[in-house]
């Protein structure tokens, strides 16, 4: 296809800085950027129809890492690595919240709250509870976890449930769209359905070739997390994560963000209906995958939950189904690094995206 000069001229030419991405890191960094240059021309290239991956496809969590989340991390991290990571996590919350206003994401702290399935386990968790807190006060300056009983009256769990008074919740499509206006806004270009191939440098700027047509930038930013292994040669993996959502339920009681299985499953309340995903530890081989859709193995795993402990005495109805996808790692830190003279990128966000996504926005436009 041939296209005009002013297509050309106008979207294509003298642009300082092409973001590959239009999820929440890619947005954060393109808003930084236009803060830091006013004059800049940003030119945001997203693949899909509305931003692919995680970012609007997640559910929600304003979440650091629930108990067993955070004693499991310190088998693989020292201790100085996981209070750098919830605290990281932390800041990128606070960042969200001041960059876009809780009412803009609908924030809500309802807290959050961990179920065991077992005796022995919650024991467990509970033995540590203090070495954790004590780890974690520098940054709450009080005690995130706590206990309280099981007032939801879920089944097939431990009557005690594991408390974090910090967590929250948020819509992610309110969220997104408050990104995207806010981008649009300020002049910032976003072209979607637009597939970035491969890049390469020439002296000072950067040769962009897509499914569409080959230009040149100044600067490119890679912010593609779970695809980024598409474009770079960085230890990233996707990783898909299914969801569920049921019908609305009347009344409905069940409020907070709840975690299951060291947070591999998760659940919470969205306009009276029950937000429901996880399962990927029963194939992560299988959902080692950039490929969206639903397996029928974890979708029959969800609705099980779902019905033997989430909702036992309640019916419902399963609305629709979906996937996102991660961006994970051996190691649970996002990479924000320079690759050459003009290319950068800030991937790997640990299915932490609400949490981090901010942060790793901002510190990919500092790199500059």
């Amino acid at each position: 296809m041939n296209y005009s000069y002013w297509e050309l001229k106008e979207w294509f030419t003298n642009i300082d800085f092409t973001i590959v991405g239009s999820g929440i890191v890619g947005l954060n960094c393109a808003l930084e950027l236009k803060n830091k240059y006013p004059k800049a021309k940003i030119l945001i290239l997203e693949k899909g129809m509305l931003p692919q991956g995680a970012s609007t496809k997640n559910a929600g969590f304003a979440c650091f890492g629930s108990l067993s989340e955070i004693i499991d991390d310190l088998n693989s991290h020292t201790e100085e690595e996981v209070f750098n990571l919830v605290d990281k996590r932390w800041n990128g919350l606070q960042l969200l919240r001041k960059n876009l206003g809780d009412k803009n994401i609908d924030f809500q702290q309802n807290k959050g709250f961990e179920l065991c399935d077992s005796e022995t386990f919650f024991e467990d968790c509970i033995s540590k509870k203090k070495t954790i807190n004590n780890l974690l006060k520098p940054i709450f300056k009080e005690r995130v976890f706590t206990t309280c009983n099981n007032i939801f009256a879920f089944q097939k769990t431990h009557q005690q449930y594991i408390v974090n008074n910090f967590e929250g919740q948020i819509d992610t499509g309110k969220m997104a769209s408050e990104l995207l206006q806010r981008a649009q806004k300020l002049g910032i270009k976003i072209l979607n359905n637009i597939l970035v191939e491969s890049y390469q440098e020439n002296q000072n700027k950067i040769n962009v070739k897509t499914n569409r047509l080959d230009f040149y930038t100044s600067k490119l930013l890679i912010a593609t997390n779970g695809f980024a292994s598409t474009l770079l040669k960085e230890n990233v993996q996707p990783a898909r994560a299914q969801v569920l959502i049921t019908k609305p339920i009347k009344n409905l009681h069940i409020k907070g963000t709840f975690h299951l299985d060291k947070g591999y499953y998760y659940f919470r309340n969205i306009d009276d209906r029950i937000l429901f995903g996880g399962g990927r530890n029963l194939d992560f081989k299988g959902e080692e995958t950039q490929r969206f859709g639903q397996t029928e193995v974890i979708q029959n795993q969800l609705e099980k939950i779902l019905k033997e402990t989430i909702l036992p005495n309640t019916n419902f109805e399963i609305d629709y189904r979906w996937s996102g996808i991660m961006g994970v790692g051996k190691q649970k830190n996002a990479i924000v690094k320079q690759l050459s003279n003009n290319a950068f990128c800030g991937v790997r966000l640990g299915g932490m995206g609400i949490a981090i996504g901010s942060l790793v926005g901002k510190e990919l436009s500092d790199l500059l």
